[in-house]
Parts: structure tokens; C-alpha cells; sequence
């Protein structure tokens, strides 16, 4: 089995020592051929062009891109896409829903200039002010496809489920989706955090886990290999997560009121896949075997964490994390390798 490798590592903003070119190089140094590139990085980067604290201008994140490019071409890595355009389907006020199509433009230019032709677009998390009707969920996704399409070259489309998503939060939603879109530059990015942290995992349970779990995620993975074509998922996220000691409810450090435990778990207990001795505890394997194996898929695959400790001040942080994630790149293509050869066996 071929596959190609990417590296994703969002370290957070204000770090001494993490900055995005560092990033990028400190990726490449480790063997990766491509990146993610996060917007939050991207703009931090821009602010330090423009001395900014906050809120880079739009001439400084097309330079702090053009810079990105140059990197990336010297080092001869890919970059890979440009994420995560957030909140931005089903929006009920029309202004807001204008400025993000505004917005979109904007980013269409910058993956011009950083090299790339995919935008990754998680499920809308807002807690107020959107809709989950398929219809106009899908009608603006398709508008944005539409857009894509008319850029030079054209721009896809990844659309990735996340487990606290306000309307749609699984997979096979994010799947309705693409083939109501039907458009050939909207496709899926598969996460496997994700996958896991909704239908398996439980963050805000005593045990971690959802109540019918295995049948559950058996389930799901069933429908997956049945239904989804491979030619339509553009990516793949490759993660894992700590097993914490006690759930996140109130009075647990990592509890917010307003905020989905999922998503304060997925901030700051993510770990690279198949990182058993440091609490990972998600069934990232079965995931793979159905992805990989089963559906046959191939394609970038990013290796993709977060961590409360990427805020540390550590210098060196930004490459023990390279290390960690070729490490994890290696277990995983060991696994896939493991893994084929007994089904051809059997």
C-alpha cells in the first residue's frame, strides 16, 4: 500500500518558538511531504510581519502566505489545504451569512498564493443563529462548490463532521451532505477522532465511553464501507485522545459552562494515533482497518493533535512534536502492513 504523509501541528498563538515557518520546517526535518495549514497560524504569522498583536490585514496574511509558499518550496512540501473555515453553513442572519461568502472569496486568494486547491470546512458548532435543514445546509455548501469552481484552478471542498457540531456532528450526516452538493470539488474529510470522540467516546461519562459503544461504532464503520465512495474523500485525520481520570462535569478543571465537553477534551487531551502509553485509549484501529483496508482508500493523511501542553514555552516543544508524529506515522503504516497481510491471509 502506497500512501502520502502529512503533519499537522497547531501550537497555539503566543508560544516562544512556535512559530509557523518553524513549524513547517521542523515537519520537513521529520520526513513529512505535506502540511496542513491552520489559519490561526497562518495569522499570527501575518501579525508578526505586520508587528500586530491581533487581527492581521488582509495584505499581511497574503505576504505571511506568499512566505509560507516559498518555505514550503524550498523545503518541497506540499501544502496540503487550508482549514478550518468554521461556522459557516446554515448562518440565519443574511449579513453575517454575506460576510462569510466575503470571507471565502478572500480565502480563495490566499490558497492561491500558499499553492493549495482544498479548504477544509468543519460542521457549524455556533450554539445560536443557524439551521440544520438539509436544504439549506446544502444550499450554501453548494454555492460555495459553485465558487470553488470558478477559481483558476479550481478549489475543493473537504467537509469534516465535528463530534460537537450543533446540527451535524457524524459522518454519515457530513455524507448525506456531499451527495445532496453533488458536485465534484465537495467531498469528505474523515477524521478519526472524530469518528470515535462521537459514537464511541464520551468524555462527560464516567467510563468514557457511550452507552452501546461497540455496537454502535460496529455499526457505523459497516455503513461507511458500504456507502461512502472513496474518490470523494479528500483527506484523512489521523488522532487519538487521553482517557481522562475523572469526566469532564462540573468542578473538573477542563469543564467550561456553555462548551461541550467534547470539544474541551478534543482541545486539550488530543494525542498523535496509536500514543497507548500516554492514555490513548480510542479504537483508532477498527477505524483505520474499515478506512484503509476495507474501503481501500489512499490519499494525504494528516497526523493531527492538540494538547494543553502546546502552550508551553519550551523551545524544543515544536520538535519533539515532529518526532512524536513520525513516530505515530510509523505505528500506523506498521498497523496497515500488519493488518493487510492477515487479510490476505485469511
Amino acid at each position: 500500500m502506497l500512501f502520502n504523509a502529512i503533519a499537522t501541528i497547531s501550537l497555539g498563538r503566543s508560544s516562544a518558538g512556535h512559530g509557523l515557518i518553524t513549524k513547517i520546517r521542523r515537519a520537513a526535518l521529520a520526513g513529512f511531504l505535506g502540511v496542513e495549514i491552520f489559519f490561526e497560524c497562518l495569522e499570527h504569522y501575518a501579525c508578526e510581519i505586520e508587528g500586530r498583536k491581533t487581527t492581521a490585514s488582509r495584505e499581511a496574511l497574503l505576504e505571511a502566505s506568499q512566505r509560507v509558499n516559498e518555505v514550503c518550496g524550498e523545503l518541497r512540501v506540499t501544502v496540503v489545504c487550508l482549514m478550518p473555515f468554521m461556522n459557516f453553513e446554515g448562518l440565519l442572519d443574511e449579513h453575517e451569512r454575506k460576510e462569510k461568502f466575503d470571507l471565502l472569496q478572500f480565502w480563495f486568494e490566499l490558497c492561491q498564493v500558499l499553492g493549495t486547491d482544498l479548504i477544509q470546512i468543519p460542521t457549524n458548532a455556533r450554539p445560536h443563529g443557524t439551521t440544520g435543514d438539509p436544504e439549506r445546509v446544502a444550499s450554501d455548501l453548494r454555492t460555495a462548490a459553485e465558487l470553488g469552481l470558478q477559481q483558476s484552478p479550481p478549489i475543493r471542498f473537504a467537509y469534516e463532521a465535528v463530534a460537537w457540531g450543533s446540527h451535524f456532528d457524524t459522518w454519515d450526516q457530513t455524507w448525506a451532505v456531499v451527495r445532496q452538493v453533488n458536485l465534484p470539488n465537495f467531498g469528505l474529510c474523515l477524521d478519526v477522532f472524530h469518528i470515535a470522540g462521537r459514537v464511541w467516546a464520551d468524555p462527560s461519562a464516567l467510563s468514557g465511553m457511550t452507552e452501546n459503544c461497540e455496537e454502535d461504532l460496529k455499526r457505523s464503520l459497516e455503513r461507511l464501507v458500504r456507502e461512502v465512495d472513496p474518490e470523494k474523500i479528500f483527506y484523512v485525520q489521523l488522532g487519538d485522545a487521553e482517557r481522562l481520570d475523572k469526566p469532564i462535569v462540573p468542578g473538573h478543571p477542563l469543564f467550561e459552562e456553555g462548551i461541550n465537553p467534547r470539544m474541551s477534551w478534543s482541545r486539550n487531551a488530543r494525542l498523535y494515533a496509536f500514543e497507548t502509553d500516554l492514555s490513548g485509549y480510542l479504537p483508532v484501529e477498527r477505524i483505520c482497518r474499515a478506512i484503509f483496508v476495507q474501503l481501500g482508500w489512499k490519499g494525504w493523511v494528516s497526523m493531527e493533535m492538540f494538547h494543553k501542553s502546546l502552550y508551553e514555552t519550551d523551545t524544543e516543544l515544536v520538535g519533539k512534536l515532529a518526532t512524536r508524529a513520525a513516530s505515530s506515522w510509523s505505528k500506523f503504516l506498521a498497523f496497515l502492513e500488519y493488518t493487510s497481510d492477515k487479510s490476505r491471509s485469511t
